[in-house]
């Protein structure tokens, strides 16, 4: 609840992080605090997947979580190669992450550390005007469409997630 706004409608902005990526943590944050997006940042629900990220987020003034039992086996150095070891057990992290926020009864905007904002993407995600906004989850097109990722493509580096029974079923079945 902490990091739900007033006027978040119910959103939170969950990220997952360790050191490796930290930098790009930083980038991240200093970007938005540039763009005057500064009041956003408290609706960021980090998770550091060690105890130095969790210190450098707090640092920052970012809510961060770190459970020593849950990811004291995770990596604290960046992927060297797409799908390497600490790759993939970053994923399964985000999984993990994504699925506590979503039985918690909130809408989730995810992203990895390497986006940055040019404006508050929850407007768009926000206005009932939009054309688009009957949905429960919106994904960019990752753009790779190698039979091995059809027949959606979702780039699962930045996504919305409303909060209903769908989703979290869909999140449920990736960890059955």
């Amino acid at each position: 609840k902490q990091v739900v706004g007033d006027d978040n409608n119910n959103t939170v902005i969950v990220l997952v992080c360790n050191f490796g990526q930290s930098e790009l943590l930083l980038n991240f944050i200093c970007n938005a605090r540039a763009k005057g997006l500064e009041r956003y940042l408290s609706n960021i629900l980090l998770f550091a997947t060690d105890q130095a990220t969790h210190d450098l987020a707090k640092m920052m003034g970012i809510t961060s979580i770190y459970i020593d039992s849950v990811f004291s086996e995770m990596p604290e150095r960046a992927a060297n190669a797409y799908l390497d070891k600490n790759f993939r057990s970053m994923m399964v992290a985000k999984v993990y992450c994504i699925h506590m926020v979503s039985m918690l009864g909130y809408d989730i905007l995810f992203q990895d550390v390497d986006v940055v904002w040019y404006q508050n993407p929850l407007t768009w995600f926000h206005n009932t005007s939009n054309p688009h906004y009957d949905f429960d989850m919106y994904f960019q097109d990752d753009g790779n469409h190698a039979l091995f990722y059809t027949p959606y493509s979702a780039n699962t580096g930045f996504y919305y997630v409303r909060n209903n029974e769908r989703t979290q079923h869909f999140f449920n079945s990736f960890l059955m």
